[in-house]
């Protein structure tokens, strides 16, 4: 029986904010930098692929801060009680492009709150939905699933291997898991979330094995996979979810294969297993 209120929980369905941010140069070559990409920069040239996820970040004073380093709950998010909190996956509708300069409106709200049981107990799912609007009009369609879960004993939190591709990639890009790549995503996503950068946070309070890489960062550097394999240009619709936590240290692979009705990619950890699945 579960002590959650989740009538109260589901309160926060309908609570709406904007928030109105600048695609500023810096932040275009940061972003740039991050997925190593060697490519310059200025007003009115298409934004790096993914900018949005660097846009109108929560930012509050230290004060505001929860213990995970994330902005204490209750205000825009409800105050969900599971102290673990995952990027379970979404989907972005594109109607448009970002360019540098543009100055962008990001409307968001809370579109469902829902309690659910799995193989590791209890879990909440909060839906977030945001548009992002440039003076040209509506750019992107967003849906963010975020899910919050209790902390398991010491030890337990290890999760089995995760399992192998389905697939065979046909196209297939090698990057570093570093400590250095997630804190740089951090730094421009201003994501204080301690599970990317604290390793005696990560393995003392949430009982993880390691530095956790970043749900969005895996997503991005599918999506400028996906957009590489199209010439330049971005998928109209691209959805992604997580199915295996992705740690730190080594190399991993982002991989592609074309299908009849689009594209399947998916992120492979160093031993080979699927931790990010994304179709296009």
């Amino acid at each position: 029986m579960t002590d959650v209120d989740i009538d109260y929980l589901k309160s926060w369905i309908g609570r709406e904010r904007s928030i109105t941010d600048i695609i500023t140069p810096r932040l275009a070559s940061s972003l740039n930098a991050v997925l190593d990409i060697d490519k310059p920069v200025a007003p009115g040239k298409p934004a790096p692929v993914g900018i949005h996820w660097c846009l109108a970040p929560d930012i509050a004073p230290m004060s505001q801060i929860g213990p995970d380093g994330h902005p204490a709950r209750g205000s825009f998010l409800p105050p969900v009680p599971f102290p673990r909190r995952m990027w379970a996956g979404g989907e972005l509708r594109f109607s448009g492009d970002f360019r540098i300069g543009d100055e962008v409106v990001r409307r968001s709200t809370i579109e469902d709150v829902v309690l659910k049981t799995g193989r590791s107990g209890e879990m909440i799912f909060v839906t977030v939905r945001h548009h992002y609007s440039t003076p040209r009009g509506e750019v992107l369609d967003e849906r963010q699933d975020l899910v919050f879960r209790k902390l398991e004993a010491a030890g337990s939190a290890n999760p089995p291997a995760a399992a192998a591709a389905p697939q065979t990639a046909v196209h297939t890009r090698k990057i570093e898991a570093n400590p250095v790549l997630l804190f740089r995503y951090s730094a421009i996503t201003f994501n204080g979330h301690r599970i990317h950068y604290d390793e005696p946070y990560v393995k003392n309070d949430e009982n993880y094995p390691g530095l956790i890489f970043h749900g969005p960062l895996q997503a991005n550097l599918l999506l400028d996979l996906a957009t590489e394999l199209r010439n330049g240009e971005i998928p109209q619709t691209f959805a992604f979810r997580s199915v295996h936590p992705l740690f730190a240290g080594g190399r991993v692979s982002l991989n592609a294969r074309p299908q009849e009705t689009g594209t399947s990619l998916w992120v492979a950890d160093q031993g080979g297993g699927v931790t990010m699945i994304a179709n296009c």
